[in-house]
């Protein structure tokens, strides 16, 4: 099927910018069509211009941080509304990317949009033709979504819900070179979230139908500059291959849906790329292959060589039986390791207490467990809970191996449990935590939930059933816990009715987030006291970011819907927000 792709540039302001800015008092600035584009490097991406956000986390090291700090604990409080514009329709849940005064914005169903960072005009939209038989191949609740792209040289990089990944120019819009990872009426893959670029390559990962068999969950890199195909690394053993025993003899072409739906962190030093992976299809594992089986690499953090895609190492979070992903955003830190046992479960003995490590740490799956590991080796060093969860009961510190809880081990058909935490909101989700090394402590949106959940083979993705409900002993659904990166201790908490979404930290010691209400705020980075907040109207789903131009620090967060707030929502029926998606950007008066 032939494609094509369109750029529309606009003839005009939008009238609802007009009346915003006129009513605020902020100028229309012109679009300066004659800026000079400076291509970007790598040496950029690595250490990135503090006005600039080059890629989904700002940094490789996937900080959520910005040294900016006009915008302070002092002054938060007056931050205004400086412009805002609609987006396309479908889950929306976006980061933008801003290089050089152009915020480029991915919407949902495959557009991204360049916008003046200052006055908020369109330069360019690049919408792509998507094909009409999407959803009768892929996850059909998923086929809408994008939650980054990636920048280098002069292309913009993104993976489209068909499955290719494009470079499009980032002066026109236009299409550079489009490359096809997988043919979606054979091996369909979900892309929800795009690529990063590391040392020039075009590194994704995806989601996998299960009828896409083994060979649709893969991680792909592709040369920045031509789109030529690199290397290709299967999340799932085949025969032959290590791991290909821990399948319990399943046949290959029925080993299903271990997906790489998040996005990559990297270490240049290492040249290692950190990707998590998700769970099985079915998730009860009595269902395929035995209980007794690890099924790799379901539910684990790889390791991969950057030129080749070699797994250099690899740690199994949870042999996982309720659809409890680990795909999410690893932290790369570099601090002393002083796990205090008051706070920290887990600890490693061989660990060294007080010598500085180079660490992978973070939440990086939905039962809330806080990992740290040795990003070189892969060594497990501490790991701790958060948030309720009943699902893991032990973790070897010497070994990193972890023990599920055999009483919540489905073994059998329509024998309902509860489960901590719930499948679709976590814990944690997709929704991004931050960390800043000023207070050396991460932060991160969590939720009290569980479910009420069965095995029941009917032909679903995952082969379970829910019943969402609260965690005992709180009605308070949403969260945001800051915890010592070195220590493990949990140094505040901010509770709430309604679930939180991502996060942003910044120099200024502010923590900016959002939540399923359609609030945005800014907590104390130290205490975690709400010192600014407003109500956008719709669902807080992006992913906020911030930016300078001209010397004006900017903050922008999107809004629309996502299966995660919407799951928040059922434990919160008082609380009805709109689903508009909507681009906000704020800034000092």
């Amino acid at each position: 099927m032939k494609l094509r792709n369109h750029v529309t540039t606009p003839l005009s302001f939008l009238l609802v910018l007009v009346a915003a800015a006129a009513l605020l008092g902020v100028p229309l600035q012109a679009q300066q069509d004659d800026r000079e584009f400076i291509p970007v490097t790598d040496a950029m991406l690595q250490d990135p211009d503090p006005d600039d956000w080059l890629m989904w986390r700002r940094t490789l090291n996937t900080w959520g941080f910005s040294p900016l700090d006009q915008i302070d604990r002092g002054n938060v409080a007056g931050l205004r509304l400086v412009w805002t514009r609609p987006l396309g329709p479908g889950l929306q849940q976006g980061t933008p990317l801003v290089y050089d005064g152009v915020l480029y914005m991915p919407n949902p169903r495959d557009i991204i949009q360049a916008i003046d960072a200052v006055s908020g005009d369109l330069v360019w939209e690049h919408r792509r033709e998507r094909p009409d038989d999407l959803a009768d191949y892929m996850i059909g609740s998923l086929i809408d979504t994008n939650r980054n792209i990636a920048i280098h040289g002069n292309y913009l990089f993104d993976s489209t819900s068909d499955d290719w990944v494009i470079a499009i120019d980032a002066r026109t819009g236009e299409v550079a070179w489009e490359t096809m990872v997988l043919d979606y009426t054979v091996n369909p893959a979900n892309q929800t979230s795009g690529p990063i670029v590391a040392d020039g390559k075009v590194i994704s990962g995806r989601s996998c139908s299960p009828r896409g068999g083994p060979n649709a969950c893969v991680i792909v890199a592709h040369d920045a500059a031509t789109g030529d195909e690199l290397w290709r690394r299967r999340l799932i053993p085949g025969p032959g291959e290590f791991g290909d025993e821990t399948w319990g003899g399943v046949p290959f072409e029925e080993r299903k849906h271990v997906g790489a739906w998040m996005v990559p962190s990297y270490d240049p030093e290492l040249n290692l790329v950190y990707i998590g992976t998700s769970v099985t299809s079915p998730a009860p594992k009595f269902m395929i292959g035995g209980v007794e089986n690890t099924h790799l690499y379901h539910n684990s953090t790889l390791a991969l060589n950057a030129d080749t895609g070699e797994i250099e190492w690899f740690y199994q979070h949870l042999n996982d039986h309720w659809d409890l992903d680990h795909p999410y955003e690893r932290l790369l830190v570099d601090t002393a390791m002083t796990p205090d046992p008051e706070h920290v479960s887990w600890i490693n003995p061989r660990l060294r207490h007080g010598e500085v490590y180079r660490v992978m740490t973070g939440i990086p799956g939905k039962t809330g467990v806080v990992y740290t590991l040795d990003r070189a080796t892969g060594e497990f060093l501490w790991a701790t809970p958060t948030t309720a969860q009943n699902v893991i009961t032990h973790i070897d510190g010497a070994t990193g191996a972890v023990t599920e809880n055999p009483e919540l081990i489905f073994t059998r058909e329509n024998n309902e449990m509860l489960i901590c935490p719930s499948f679709v909101t976590g814990g944690k989700d997709w929704e991004s935590g931050a960390y800043s090394p000023i207070t050396n402590m991460m932060y991160f949106p969590l939720r009290n939930a569980c479910a009420r959940m069965l095995a029941i083979a009917d032909g679903s993705l995952y082969n379970l059933s829910q019943r969402i409900v609260n965690a005992p002993g709180t009605d308070q659904v949403g969260t945001v816990r800051a915890i010592d990166a070195s220590t493990g201790e949990t140094t505040w908490l901010y509770e709430q009715r309604a679930g939180t979404t991502s996060l942003v930290a910044t120099a200024g010691g502010l923590i900016f987030g959002g939540d399923s209400n359609g609030r945005f705020r800014a907590l104390d980075h130290e205490t975690g006291e709400v010192l600014w907040e407003v109500n956008l109207g719709s669902q807080v789903t992006g992913f906020p970011i911030t930016y300078a131009v001209d010397g004006t620090q900017y903050v922008a967060i999107s809004t629309g819907s996502s299966l995660s707030t919407r799951d928040n929502l059922r434990l919160t029926t008082e609380l009805q927000p709109g689903t508009g998606n909507n681009l906000f950007v704020f800034a000092l008066p």
